[in-house]
């Protein structure tokens, strides 16, 4: 048997990754070398627009959320796509270094794309550090605790009478009576096992 729910337990942040006309929520970030230009690591889902963008762009941020974040930027960075919605609209962001960062979060690193790594489902982001600040000494958020309060967190809500599929990692939520066998999650791209039924 194989549980991936034990990955829940390595010591991650939650971050929003931006860069010029894009972002998304992330988790898999690293520091990997240290001095005045320490790498920076993030991986990114293959499918999702903003990896599209950072294979054509230089700079990156990742903006740090505390456990007082507004759920309404992990929402909006979160659960939809950059290809439908303007993410920014309604965000309040600072422009560092040409990069938007979010102005609601314990602070932010401004990142020059140095290599990249591709994998099957994901592509490793380095990045140098070229800018950073913090805004707040706040407590981090980690993944660990996302993934146990996600539901509070994003306050999911289906409607009645319907039968719903909650995907566990993202909170995205399918209709129907059975999901697809081939079907995988359009947010976060997980299989139809990482589906909750709710009635």
């Amino acid at each position: 048997m194989k549980n991936k729910k034990i990955t829940r337990k390595i010591s991650q942040g939650m971050y929003v990754l931006t860069t010029n006309g894009g972002g998304c929520v992330v988790d898999a970030v690293s520091q990997i070398s240290s001095g005045e230009a320490p790498l920076i690591s993030v991986a990114v889902m293959n499918q999702n627009y903003t990896n599209e963008l950072l294979k054509s762009h230089d700079k990156f941020a990742l903006s740090v959320l505390g456990m007082d974040v507004d759920p309404e930027i992990i929402k909006t960075f979160g659960l939809q796509s950059m290809r439908d919605v303007n993410k920014f609209e309604n965000m309040k962001v600072l422009e560092i270094e040409g990069i938007p960062v979010i102005e609601n979060s314990l602070g932010y690193m401004v990142l020059e794309k140095v290599d990249s790594i591709m994998n099957d489902t994901h592509t490793l982001f380095i990045g140098k550090l070229v800018e950073a600040d913090v805004f707040t000494d706040g407590e981090a958020m980690t993944y660990g605790y996302y993934q146990d309060h996600k539901e509070e967190l994003l306050k999911i809500k289906t409607e009645n009478g319907k039968t719903a599929w909650v995907c566990t990692i993202c909170g995205y939520v399918y209709y129907g009576e059975e999901l697809p066998e081939d079907f995988v999650c359009p947010i976060c791209g997980v299989s139809r096992e990482l589906f909750k039924k709710r009635l």
